[in-house]
């Protein structure tokens, strides 16, 4: 029984290593983030009107740490689809493998969320990526579409300067002003507007061997 005792602390002292690590290259200047997207009152209060955002109640449940922004980010949009048995990150983490002890060690590929989200739906999920500028543009007017819930992954260096990859749902797309609305659950970020050239930047760049993309759950 010490064995499997001592055995575990070692996996945990060193996922905690790892996640420490992982959450070290993420972080970005408080200034950075504000400077480098759009959160006027304004803006954010029409954003969080649009009919997908408004089923999140303008509110998120945080991520617990900076290695489990996918399964923060199905957790609260199963919230928003009302599915209670899905709806907190220590749920999703049931069945996520690559994550022990509440803890992702770099993180989760695109891929391994949107195999994450079937384990916990009946719902259809789609990867998408290879996506061009006009591709785009199409799913960001479906995202203001209430039977359907998308979750982005990206690249936080191309938005902010600095930061490693991040995944996140969104709420929806403010089309007059080309501004996309990103319910980061990362509560140092928490939402924000950006370009659509600029996300579109963001996830057209590689997560290893893969592009970045997004996940549609309908």
């Amino acid at each position: 029984m010490k064995r499997k005792i001592a055995v575990s602390l070692v996996i945990a002292l060193g996922l905690i290593g790892a996640a420490t690590a992982y959450v070290d290259q993420s972080k970005v200047q408080p200034e950075v983030i504000r400077t480098s997207v759009t959160r006027t009152n304004e803006l954010l209060d029409r954003a969080w009107r649009l009919p997908v955002a408004a089923t999140f109640g303008n509110h998120l449940e945080w991520q617990s740490n900076g290695s489990v922004c996918g399964p923060a980010s199905l957790a609260n949009v199963f919230r928003s689809l009302g599915e209670e048995k899905a709806d907190t990150e220590g749920e999703i983490l049931k069945n996520a493998g690559s994550c022990w002890f509440h803890i992702c060690p770099v993180g989760i590929t695109l891929d391994q969320a949107a195999e994450l989200a079937r384990s916990h739906t009946s719902r259809r999920v789609t990867v998408l990526r290879d996506l061009t500028p006009e591709a785009f543009r199409e799913i960001l007017r479906d995202t203001n579409n209430p039977e359907r819930r998308y979750v982005v992954n990206f690249s936080r260096k191309a938005i902010f300067g600095a930061g490693v990859g991040h995944i996140s749902p969104v709420g929806g797309y403010l089309e007059d002003e080309d501004l996309v609305f990103v319910l980061d659950v990362n509560e140092n970020y928490r939402p924000w507007l950006v370009e659509r050239s600029r996300l579109f930047t963001a996830l057209d760049t590689f997560d290893g061997r893969t592009k970045r993309g997004l996940l549609r759950i309908e």
